[in-house]
């Protein structure tokens, strides 16, 4: 039982670990090398497209194996619902920080391959203030990170369920990702999930660790909000 256990959950890591390097490669990938590149930049359209694609074929390749939570406030938010196991939540957010952490080195290591690149121009790191991409202030941030990851939760849990129509979930959740990076790439850079943040912070140092703290307060906090207001006032057994 105990050596079954252990390989199940293996995998769910493993696919949580892949799913999360995909997010952060494809997404912030997309910021780094493609968002300013002369003339024909993708822009902030193009990013957040790119991330909310990558949820969406990460959540078709890897979900049936582990749900396809690749973000600890996701499955922070889903353990506060009763979806998902408080025992597994450890181990689930470090596949994920490790997927990530891994996808920033393999973005890095491509990255300097342009004669002008550098961590300078912030990686594609979180931040607030004066590495705010607008310049808002940290009030803003706090705000807006955790209003947007509570939202992603409840379409999360909301789509997940057993009324909702099978095998539409990850159309809707990744065209959620794409409206909430829509709305707050301006502000944070978008982060709504601390392994992408920690990734990026962890490789730029300095300012983006200084302020990291946020970009795992917030979405943590949103993910509980979430996961509580589905449970208690819209799932389907209430």
């Amino acid at each position: 039982m105990q050596d079954g256990f252990t390989k199940g959950l293996g995998r769910k890591l493993l696919a949580e670990f892949l799913g999360t390097f995909w997010l952060v490669l494809g997404g912030c990938g997309s910021a780094v090398i493609s968002a300013g590149f002369p003339q024909l930049g993708i822009g902030f359209l193009g990013v957040a497209l790119a991330f909310g694609l990558t949820v969406l074929t990460g959540a078709y390749a890897f979900g049936p194996v582990s749900g396809g939570h690749f973000n600890p406030a996701v499955s922070l938010g889903l353990a506060a619902a009763g979806r998902f196991s408080w025992k597994e939540l450890g181990p689930y957010w470090v596949s994920q920080i490790v997927g990530a952490t891994f996808a920033a080195f393999i973005l890095l290591l491509v990255a300097k391959g342009n004669i002008d690149f550098s961590l300078a121009g912030g990686f594609a790191a979180n931040g607030y203030e004066d590495h705010s991409p607008a310049g808002y202030t940290l009030q803003s941030g706090f705000i807006i990170e955790t209003v947007l990851t509570a939202v992603f939760l409840i379409v999360i849990l909301g789509t997940t369920e057993g009324r909702a129509p099978v095998g539409f979930a990850p159309i809707a959740i990744g065209l959620t990702l794409t409206l909430i990076h829509l709305v707050s790439i301006p502000v944070t850079n978008t982060s709504v999930n601390p392994a992408r943040s920690t990734s990026q912070a962890l490789f730029v140092g300095g300012w983006a660790l200084g302020q990291l703290w946020l970009f795992w307060v917030a979405p943590l906090l949103g993910g509980v909000i979430g996961g509580l207001l589905h449970r208690f006032t819209l799932a389907d057994d209430v």
